[in-house]
């Protein structure tokens, strides 16, 4: 895609599933990928995903919910390759409960990964961009959950809902400094987080019987719309979310017309 060859791109939680992923698209479109991952715990699979990319691509460790981590990893990053140009702020977790069950504790700590994260990661990314010329671009990972509820996940669909409003506020707030900020927001996904419905056969006829489009995305096609957003394909975007869902958004269960 025109206008990634080149650019230098940091991707939080890249060790594995879309954040994976996204690196080796970007990697193929010829950027050079810092990829971050959240602890030495990871830090195998973070060395696996920086050996699919190769070239100038380099790891990353920070929590993304501390602010100190953040700031380090952003000017180590910047350090390496001596500037930044595109930010994808992917890692992200969940943590199911019944509404009336939740911890409080899990739900803080679901906003602080999900959302106060990108918003570190944006903030430092944004002040980057500001400090010299070319503007920037910021692609948020969302979910079909941003608009569609989903009971038992509260603090999930929370962040996910908070995402789309930080987007479009960030996106106005620098569209005249020639920062674009946009998201992506995906379906049902055959990664790592969703082992539990993908490897039963059962579980996974109900999941895609939701989905217009029959069948669960590959990372990979994930993967293309983040590239997408980022590149100078999509220079005249800002400010939107892109649901890469198979359908889900388009309310499935009115494929059939039971009313009139």
């Amino acid at each position: 895609m025109k206008g990634l060859a080149g650019k230098n791109v940091l991707i939080t939680g890249a060790s594995s599933g879309i954040g994976r992923a996204i690196a080796r698209r970007f990697a193929q479109e010829g950027s050079n990928v810092a990829l971050n991952y959240r602890s030495a715990a990871e830090l195998p699979e973070a060395e696996a995903a920086l050996a699919e990319t190769g070239g100038r691509s380099i790891l990353v460790e920070a929590d993304v919910a501390v602010e100190s981590a953040v700031k380090h990893m952003v000017n180590q990053t910047i350090a390496h390759f001596g500037r930044l140009d595109i930010l994808i702020n992917n890692a992200g977790i969940q943590l199911p409960a019944p509404s009336h069950e939740a911890p409080a504790d899990d739900f803080d700590r679901v906003l602080a990964v999900n959302l106060r994260g990108p918003f570190l990661c944006s903030r430092e990314a944004i002040r980057h961009f500001l400090s010299r010329p070319g503007g920037g671009v910021i692609v948020n990972n969302s979910s079909v959950h941003q608009i569609v509820p989903k009971p038992t996940y509260l603090s999930y669909s929370v962040t996910k809902g908070a995402i789309g409003n930080l987007t479009r506020t960030l996106a106005l707030e620098y569209a005249a400094d020639g920062i674009r900020v946009n998201a992506v927001g995906p379906g049902a996904v055959v990664t790592p987080i969703n082992r539990a419905w993908i490897d039963d056969p059962a579980r996974r006829a109900v999941v895609e019987s939701h989905i217009p489009m029959g069948r669960a995305a590959d990372p990979a096609e994930i993967a293309a719309v983040f590239a997408f957003l980022a590149s100078d394909e999509a220079a005249y975007i800002t400010g939107q979310t892109l649901f890469a869902c198979g359908g889900i958004t388009l309310y499935p269960e009115f494929r059939t017309a039971w009313s009139s």
